[in-house]
């Protein structure tokens, strides 16, 4: 058999990777090879259109799953938990929501506290026929209040009876996420009470990493796995000079990341974070209590690197929201690919309003699908070996790596937290692709990019911010924005929608049939972002006869599409036709443009508007505000 197999490839001749270059240069006929296959990516880092073995040289790809760095996963399986969050306003229904969750495919819970301390009797209710050794429990509250919810769920515990070593979950304890998100300044001093409390519930952590809030406040993923490594940092640093041993501080840590929509991205940024997670708690180097001691003596298992993962807010939209179903099957997907400890979907509502239970049942079906269908949890750690992805690791990792050293040489997390300079530098991020999505440089299907022209908000609107339970509170320290991409264009386009109105754009094609075919998709597209009724026409012999038809359509807009050529003739002549019967715009940036300008024409839409600013203009041309 082996003897076959190597006479079957020695049939195929090795392939150099310059014989590769010189075929994909004579297939670029000229074209510049960097402008027009390389991607530069946000992280900072250039991205080849192909990758081959020898890529792979000088990379750590020989370890195992479950080896030190946990680059491949913590673990020899690919298990993880599947959460779903539950509010605790009504303790009864919290609790019959909880057990009927975890006959449906849920093994991990996530309580949110809201800011209020669950007291000794509302635990017994909310936990209730809940086997706490069986499942995950996981408990959301405020940095003032961990400590105090800590004490009643130990308490809990040990009246219960329960073992110890079996528990699993967490209570977070998270004063910088607080802060970045509230706005009201906080104290790390019940760290170490949390610590030593929880130290004999191996399995139960307490110090939370919520990078994630960066995610989904726009950051871009380097900066998300960057600003993650010193926050988890800050929180070693501060436990272990406060007397805590290394190996108890680390496996009281873990990480809340976001996952958003680059798929080879994400699952390379999970690997990524492992890595260095792991690195930079070796550096503590956690004492091994351990029958089986390593020649170092440190302890290895401490530097394993717990995330949850929850698929991203920012991309969701409000129109067009089942799309938000698409967006968050590849993010679970990815994650699942990566190996994480624990994943929770968004539900497709999330944005407009509290989620129901439709919403919820199909966010759980999302990973059940993933576990149960396509057996994602019996391969682990799939894209081990991959050219490209081992390649993004390592990219990933570098430039995550040098934020990191940059954030320790300012002063660390909690003094950049406490100056602003985290927000500010996210918040900016986030500007930027809000810009880039004005410009359609980054894509929302359905929103910015194919919106559904016929659909209506149906009484859907953006949720509000929250305030994160701080009313009342004074506010000292910057915040993060957090407006979602699309949420400019969905206050465009309801604004469109509320002005009882909806103005026509009436396609006035001619000439060319290729050309004329594509600009009115172009048009059409563009302005169905602004929810505009679009009237598309196959063609007109005359832009007479085109002007009539806008005309009688009683057309609010009418968008000559055409080809550059043919501007010069037409654009002047229809413009004469339609008069002041409505707006009138040219598709495209002819080569003739300055001097359809000086003919009077002053509206034309091409693939270098800002669509966002164009519409928003044409909004006030037409009275919407």
């Amino acid at each position: 058999m082996a003897n076959n197999k190597e006479k079957l490839f020695s049939e195929f001749p090795a392939v150099s990777t310059e014989e590769w270059m010189a075929k994909i240069t004579e297939d670029l006929k000229g074209a510049d090879f960097e402008k027009k296959l390389v991607w530069r990516t946000n992280e900072g880092f250039k991205v080849q259109p192909f990758y081959r073995a020898d890529d792979l040289k000088g990379l750590d790809t020989d370890t195992q799953p479950g080896q030190f760095p946990y680059r491949r996963g913590t673990k020899a399986c690919n298990s993880w938990a599947v959460r779903q969050g539950i509010g605790t306003k009504d303790i009864k229904a919290a609790n019959a929501k909880a057990l009927d969750i975890l006959n449906k495919g849920v093994d991990s819970l996530g309580f949110c506290c809201a800011g209020r301390l669950i007291e000794a009797a509302d635990m017994e209710a909310l936990l209730k026929d809940i086997c706490a050794e069986c499942i995950e429990l996981n408990f959301f509250t405020s940095p003032a209040l961990a400590l105090a919810q800590a004490k009643v769920l130990v308490a809990y515990f040990e009246k219960k009876g329960y073992d110890k070593s079996k528990l699993r979950g967490s209570i977070s304890f998270d004063p910088m996420g607080y802060m970045m998100k509230s706005g009201v300044a906080q104290s790390m001093a019940d760290a170490k009470a949390l610590v030593d409390l929880l130290t004999p519930f191996k399995k139960f952590r307490c110090l939370t990493v919520s990078g994630g809030m960066l995610a989904d406040s726009g950051a871009f993923c380097y900066q998300e796995l960057g600003y993650a490594l010193a926050w988890g940092n800050e929180y070693m640093r501060s436990l272990t000079e406060a007397g805590v041993a290394s190996e108890f501080a680390a496996k009281k840590i873990y990480f809340n990341l976001s996952i958003s929509s680059n798929y080879f991205m994400e699952i390379a940024k999970f690997r990524a974070a492992r890595m260095l997670w792991a690195k930079i708690v070796e550096a503590y180097k956690p004492a091994c209590h351990c029958s089986s001691q390593p020649e170092d003596g440190i302890c290895r298992c401490a530097c394993k690197m717990y995330v949850s993962a929850t698929t991203s807010k920012y991309n969701q939209t409000v129109f067009d929201p089942y799309v938000n179903l698409l967006r968050s099957q590849t993010e679970a997907m990815s994650a699942a690919i990566a190996g994480v400890d624990s994943i929770t979907v968004t539900p497709f509502d999330a944005s407009y309003q509290e989620s129901d239970e439709f919403s919820e049942r199909l966010a759980r079906n999302q990973q059940l699908l993933l576990k149960e269908e396509s057996h994602m949890d019996k391969v682990v750690d799939p894209a081990g070996g991959s050219y490209y992805v081992e390649n993004l690791t390592e990219a990933i990792a570098q430039q995550a790596w040098n934020l990191f050293l940059q954030i320790e040489d300012e002063g660390g997390m909690l003094s950049l937290v406490e100056a602003g300079k985290v927000q500010e530098a996210v918040n900016a991020t986030n500007a930027t692709r809000h810009e880039n999505a004005a410009k359609r440089k980054e894509g929302l299907l359905g929103t910015n990019q194919f919106p559904n022209i016929k659909e209506m908000s149906e009484g859907r609107k953006p949720k509000a911010k929250c305030c994160s339970c701080s009313c009342g509170q004074e506010k000292t320290i910057a915040t993060l924005d957090g407006a979602r991409l699309a949420s400019q264009f969905e206050e465009l386009r309801l604004a469109t929608e509320n002005s009882g109105k909806r103005p026509k754009v009436f396609m006035l094609t001619i000439g060319n049939l290729a050309m004329r075919q594509a600009r009115a998709q172009f048009s059409g597209n563009f302005f169905g972002c602004a929810g505009y009724e679009i009237i598309d026409n196959l063609g007109f012999k005359t832009v007479e006869e085109g002007a009539a038809a806008a005309k009688k359509a009683g057309a609010d807009i009418v968008v000559l599409c055409s080809s550059d050529d043919e501007y010069a003739e037409f654009g002047p002549a229809a413009f004469k036709a339609v008069g002041d019967s409505a707006i009138y715009v040219i598709a495209g940036a002819p080569a003739c443009m300055e001097d359809l300008k000086a003919a009077g024409i002053e509206n034309y839409v091409h693939v270098r508007c800002n669509v966002l600013e164009t519409l928003k203009d044409f909004n006030n041309k037409l009275g919407i505000k």
